[in-house]
């Protein structure tokens, strides 16, 4: 009887241990193209103005326990540049020529670091990170914001970026022999799914 006792003890002892460790695992996501939208948001001397991504890709790769965000292990998202769409041939084109499309055809940010996750609420987070932004060929470290909600298996990264687009080395475009001049500031909006 005591053999028993001992048993059961050492048993339970066991799984007490090793329970933790098959509540944190890993997931790897995609994004979701029809559950995402991506707009850059621009001014000029004569209107604003809203450009659209169409097209856009990337993985992410973090750590859940008990389906709380724990980590984000990685994070990284492109967008074509010749997908983004403004509705306006002769727009779109002067946008392609200024982000150098033909040598680059994607823009991309990569996650460097998480500094902080913040729970909000129940699957609902905040997170600072910084990450490497590459524009037209150019690559510089920024730090970006997201809200990020947790739905089932998808993760929803909502947040915004202002850019001044001279850093990059992109000039402002241009269009109608010059009158009309678009600011070198945007701002990026997005919500961008992945699962």
């Amino acid at each position: 009887m005591d053999t028993l006792k001992i048993h059961f003890k050492n048993w339970f002892l066991l799984l007490m241990v090793i329970a933790p460790i098959y509540t944190v695992f890993g997931q790897d996501s995609k994004v979701v193209l029809a559950e995402s939208k991506l707009d850059v948001n621009g001014t000029s001397n004569v209107h604003d103005w809203t450009i659209e991504a169409k097209a856009m890709s990337g993985k992410a790769s973090v750590t859940l326990d008990a389906g709380d965000l724990k980590a984000i292990k990685s994070l990284d998202f492109s967008v074509e540049v010749e997908q983004l769409k403004s509705g306006k041939s002769g727009m779109d084109k002067n946008t392609f020529k200024a982000l150098k499309s033909t040598s680059h055809k994607n823009i991309t940010f990569k996650l460097v670091k998480v500094i902080k996750i913040t729970t909000i609420s129940d699957n609902n987070y905040t997170i600072e990170t910084q990450g490497d932004l590459t524009i037209a060929g150019v690559t510089k470290r920024i730090n970006q914001s997201f809200t990020t909600k947790l739905i089932g298996k998808k993760m929803v990264f909502t947040g915004k970026q202002k850019i001044d687009m001279t850093v990059y080395g992109v000039e402002p475009p241009k269009a109608l022999m010059g009158t009309i001049k678009t600011g070198k500031d945007v701002t990026v909006d997005f919500k961008v799914t992945y699962n």
